[in-house]
C-alpha cells in the first residue's frame, strides 16, 4: 500500500538510468524527487518508508514526454475547457506519459485563442502531482502549406505571420514551447529566427520545403521535424526533400508515429539506421479516439471515422492517431530492435533535452521529478508516478 507522505521505497527491479542498467536495484522517492537509486544490496537501513517490492524481470524507466498530443479519452486541446485538460492529464500515465506538450491544430484564429488562453491558465495553476504534467503548448498551424494540409483545415491555413504569433504568445502565458510552421511559406523565416531568439523550438512540419529550403531554415534556427514522412515532401533521387535533408542534417531531431499505420516498419527501421536514438523523438499524435471506440469524432471541425484504431477523414486522409506511448515503445522495438535505452532515449530523453527540462525530467536520477514507470514482464506499463505520487498501477 502506498501512502500520501511521498516517502517511497520501490526496489527488486531492472534500474534503467542514464543509459546504464542496474539489476536489483532500488529507487528512493521523498518529497516529489528521485533522492537515491542504486543496487539494493547496498542500500543502508533509514526511515520507515513506504515499500514496493517488483518482481526481478520488471524494469523501472523514465515517464515517456509526448511532445504532440492533441487528445485522449474523448477530449482536445481545441475544446478549449479545462475539464478536457483534466482528462488528458489523468488519462496519459495509463500509456506511461508524465508529461506531454497540448498540441493545436489549424483553425479559425478565435477557436485557437480559445485554446490558447485556456492551456495557458490551466498550466499556470495545475497541480501535477499524481496526474501528467502539461510542459507547454505546441503550435501546430496555422501557419503551413496547404498543399500539405493533410487533416488541417485548408480554408483556416495563413502564412507565418510573426505579429500574430507575439499576440498568441501573450494570450498563452508565455507557453507555446513549439511551434509547426512551414519555411518556405512568406514569413516563414522570420518567425523562424524569433523562435530561435526567444527558446521556443521551432519545427518544419506540414510543408513543401526543398532541401535548400530546409536548409535555410536551419541555418534561421529551425531544430525540429513534425511527424517525420508525414505531410512533408518527400526523398527523391534528385531532390532530398525535407525527409532526405532529415536525414543529412543531425540539426534536426525528429519526430515520428510508430504506429505501423502513419508510417510502414520498414521506413520506421530506415529512419532510425539515419537519425539514431538520439536524432529521433516518439510521439502519438493522437486524438479524442484514443480510449475510445470505433466511431465517428470531431477533429477541428472535421468528421472522422475511426475503425481498428485507424482514424481518417470522410476522404481517407490520416487524421491523427489513436496511439499510445507504451505501444509506440514496444512497436520501436520491434520494428527496429533497437535496444530499451535506445527507446528510452526517443521516448524521454530527447524531448526533455529540446524542452531544456533534462535537468529535471527524461531519466531517473539523483534531485531529478520522480517521474517513473514500472514496465512487467512484458514490458506493458505496469504502474505509473509522476513527481513520486501514484498516478496509475494496472
Amino acid at each position: 500500500m502506498i501512502s500520501k507522505q511521498n516517502n517511497i521505497l520501490l526496489k527488486g527491479f531492472q534500474v534503467y538510468t542514464n543509459g546504464t542498467i542496474i539489476d536489483n536495484g532500488y529507487i528512493k522517492i521523498k518529497n516529489q524527487k528521485v533522492v537515491e537509486v542504486g543496487k539494493t544490496e547496498e542500500r543502508t537501513i533509514e526511515e520507515a518508508i513506504d515499500l514496493v517490492e517488483f518482481p526481478s524481470n520488471f524494469k523501472a524507466i523514465p515517464g515517456f514526454i509526448d511532445v504532440h498530443i492533441h487528445g485522449v479519452n474523448g477530449v482536445d486541446t481545441m475544446d478549449g475547457t479545462k475539464e478536457a485538460l483534466e482528462i488528458m492529464t489523468e488519462a496519459l500515465p495509463k500509456e506511461g506519459t508524465t508529461s506531454f506538450l497540448v498540441t493545436t491544430m489549424t483553425q479559425e484564429r478565435e477557436s485557437i485563442e480559445k485554446a490558447l488562453i485556456n492551456a495557458g491558465e490551466f498550466i499556470t495553476k495545475q497541480r501535477s502531482h499524481g496526474k501528467a504534467e502539461i510542459l507547454g503548448i505546441h503550435l501546430e498551424g496555422p501557419f503551413v502549406n496547404s498543399k500539405m494540409a493533410g487533416a488541417q483545415p485548408i480554408q483556416y491555413i495563413i502564412d507565418p505571420d510573426l505579429s500574430l504569433f507575439k499576440k498568441w504568445q501573450v494570450l498563452s502565458n508565455g507557453n507555446i514551447k513549439l511551434v509547426t510552421l512551414a519555411p518556405e511559406r512568406p514569413g516563414g523565416l522570420e518567425l523562424i529566427r524569433y523562435l530561435k531568439e526567444n527558446g521556443i523550438i521551432a519545427s518544419i512540419g506540414h510543408t513543401d520545403a526543398t532541401y535548400a529550403d530546409v536548409n535555410e531554415a536551419i541555418v534561421a534556427g529551425a531544430s525540429h521535424v513534425t511527424h517525420l514522412y508525414n505531410q512533408m515532401r518527400g526523398l527523391h533521387h534528385r531532390e532530398p526533400g525535407v525527409v532526405g535533408t532529415a536525414f543529412l542534417r543531425d540539426e534536426l531531431k525528429a519526430e515520428i508515429i510508430v504506429d505501423g499505420l502513419h508510417v510502414c516498419p520498414e521506413m520506421v527501421q530506415l529512419a532510425f539506421k539515419q537519425k539514431r536514438s538520439e536524432g529521433l523523438l516518439l510521439i502519438t499524435d493522437s486524438m479524442r479516439a484514443k480510449c475510445m471506440k470505433n466511431g465517428k469524432y470531431d477533429l477541428g471541425g472535421q468528421e472522422v471515422f475511426v475503425t481498428n484504431g485507424k482514424a481518417v477523414l470522410e476522404n481517407g486522409t490520416l487524421a491523427g492517431s489513436t496511439l499510445k506511448m507504451g505501444c509506440a515503445v514496444k512497436n520501436m522495438l520491434t520494428f527496429t530492435e533497437c535496444t530499451l535505452n535506445e527507446a528510452i532515449e526517443m521516448a524521454s530523453v530527447n524531448p526533455a533535452k529540446e524542452l531544456k527540462i533534462y535537468d529535471c525530467k527524461g531519466s531517473i536520477a539523483q534531485g531529478k521529478d520522480a517521474d517513473i514507470v514500472i514496465l512487467d514482464d512484458h514490458l506493458e506499463v505496469f504502474m505509473t508516478f509522476c513527481r513520486g505520487a501514484l498516478a496509475f498501477k494496472k
